[in-house]
């Protein structure tokens, strides 16, 4: 048990950037999973899914994502409409955790958006915990329903974000991290 305290204790997390391959095997992928979907889930909904993008996936949602980018900002410099396109190639591989909420009389969708979110915090932990660099972000896209769209996310979805997985190209430093003092009362 103590190692697992440790590892919790000093997880943080990797910049896509700062991550290069190889990515999880097969079998890790299939243990990250696994992890990702042993939350809480009041009322067995399951109420989240998994998006895996590697490969050849990876820069097509780029694509699908530069092409929203661009049509909204017709303006933009070709530059920023490239760097959109790289939005998920950093890392070799990236795990869209989706969300949907389903009406139930003892389960509010709030519990059901928490769950979602606790499986993209296992995603984060598992991956760490295999060696691997690990970011969960979202950005402007997640949030986009022409994108959620060209994801084919059904209009009830949403993204509870994109976990970027790979190996660290370098150490990594922590953060500064708030005082207990600062963030618990008694009562």
């Amino acid at each position: 048990m103590p190692d697992t305290i440790e590892f919790l204790k000093t997880r943080r997390s990797v910049k896509p950037r700062e991550m290069s391959g190889p990515g999880p095997s097969p079998a890790e992928l299939e243990t990250i999973l696994t992890i990702g979907s042993r939350v809480p889930d009041h009322g067995k909904l399951a109420p989240w899914r998994f998006i895996v993008f590697e490969g050849d996936a990876r820069a097509r949602a780029g694509d699908i994502i530069a092409r929203v980018f661009a049509r909204k900002n017709p303006s933009a410099p070709q530059a920023d409409v490239e760097l959109e396109k790289r939005r998920l190639m950093d890392a070799p591989l990236v795990i869209a955790v989706v969300s949907f909420t389903r009406p139930h009389p003892k389960v509010p969708a709030w519990e059901q958006e928490l769950s979602a979110g606790a499986s993209a915090m296992n995603i984060v932990n598992a991956a760490t915990a295999l060696g691997y660099g690990a970011n969960w972000l979202t950005g402007w896209f997640a949030f986009d329903r022409d994108v959620l769209d060209g994801f084919g996310l059904k209009p009830d979805e949403k993204f509870a974000g994109f976990i970027h997985i790979g190996t660290p190209t370098k150490p990594n430093e922590d953060r500064p991290r708030p005082a207990l003092s600062e963030i618990v009362t008694r009562f």
